[in-house]
């Protein structure tokens, strides 16, 4: 197991973890609208969820966009 943050919160994920599958498991549906996610600091693209691996340390950030003023 590897230690990965998201949102600030410590996480233990397996080795080989997507960014995909890291969100899923939190019920983050890579289909819906208004969710963005950055790796390390960097924006990662939607169409790239599936191919970022966490790596051991990793910092995960998800925004929800809210409608509303």
């Amino acid at each position: 197991m590897l230690e990965v943050s998201l949102n600030g919160e410590r996480r233990q994920v397996a080795p080989g973890t997507t960014l995909a599958s890291l969100l899923a498991s939190v019920g983050v549906d890579a289909s819906q609208g208004g969710v963005a996610a950055a790796l390390d600091g960097a924006v990662v693209p939607r169409a790239r969820w599936s191919s970022a691996v966490l790596e051991p340390g990793a910092e995960v950030e998800v925004i929800r966009a809210t409608a509303g003023g």
